[in-house]
């Protein structure tokens, strides 16, 4: 038993672990809160879209950051958040505009995105194995810069999410209705767009931009399968994302695996299990009632 306490008393002294914890905890609560929305508005899918528009800014990030003479990387966050929001407003736009149907405005930034990445890194001096790290996270090479950015997009996702949830949720459940109430709905829209791309960014270096959509969505489908209210829906979602977040960066630290995938792993196993138990459970409340 001691040789156990030794081993968690290590892990949680070392720094590393300390700012990997930090944001993975910090990610995993926010991301849901987002995810909600989404899941709410059918759109399950526009992280992945806007992930990919991302690893364009990525690859800008470090050629604008080559020309400057500054440390390889040093502008990729910055560049990630600025095409990710930009990518995110646009697929809005054309979606609300009707001239082009959403699912198709998500494949042209899909594949737009990953290319112009691949492209642009190259041009910087890179290669595509620079991007590896961003497609699929690597909360072992957190800075404390990382780790005060990762602290201040979430604020920021909190803030914006939790002050406005219930515009924010008319516009999502019912749109036609929250324009006829007089809610500015494009204004939400866009709103809501900007949140997913900040979430996005924020949470790359914890799963990596093609497992985003996971964190987002994952918490708010567990949740789901045991509540119909929309704010306790987000609340425990925020928590179980934190909780996977937490659990899954220190299974990794203990079986050395990648933190990203194993975040995601298991948060789709505690989805499997709360989906086989739900009709158990719901037979037995029955036989008791």
């Amino acid at each position: 038993m001691s040789q156990y306490l030794d081993y968690w008393a290590d892990m949680l002294a070392d720094p590393l672990i300390q700012r990997a914890l930090l944001v993975a905890i910090l990610v995993g609560g926010a991301a849901p809160v987002v995810g909600t929305y989404l899941v709410q508005r059918r759109l399950a899918l526009l992280g992945d879209g806007i992930g990919h528009v991302a690893l364009t800014g990525v690859a800008l990030g470090w050629l604008i950051g080559a020309g400057l003479g500054l440390a390889p990387g040093a502008l990729a966050v910055p560049g990630a958040v600025v095409a990710a929001v930009a990518g995110a407003v646009i697929i809005e736009v054309v979606r609300t505009s009707g001239r082009t149907s959403g699912d198709l405005a998500l494949a042209l930034m899909f594949y737009g995105g990953i290319a112009g990445g691949a492209a642009l890194i190259k041009v910087a001096g890179g290669t595509s194995a620079t991007l590896v790290s961003y497609l699929f996270g690597s909360l072992s090479t957190l800075s404390r810069g990382d780790v005060a950015t990762a602290v201040a997009l979430a604020a920021i996702i909190l803030a914006v999410g939790l002050t406005a949830r219930w515009a924010l949720f008319a516009v999502a459940a019912d749109e036609d209705f929250a324009k006829a109430c007089g809610l500015p709905t494009a204004w939400w829209n866009i709103v809501t767009a900007a949140l997913a791309a900040l979430t996005v960014t924020v949470a790359m270096r914890v799963v990596g931009l093609l497992l985003v959509s996971a964190l987002m969505i994952v918490p708010v489908a567990i949740t789901q399968l045991w509540t119909r209210s929309f704010g306790r829906t987000m609340a425990w979602a925020a928590l179980i994302g934190a909780g996977t977040g937490a659990a899954g960066l220190v299974a990794a630290y203990w079986y050395d695996l990648p933190p990203g995938a194993t975040i995601v792993v298991l948060a789709i196993l505690v989805y499997a299990a709360a989906a086989i138990s739900r009709p158990v459970l719901v037979r037995v409340r029955s036989a008791r009632t």
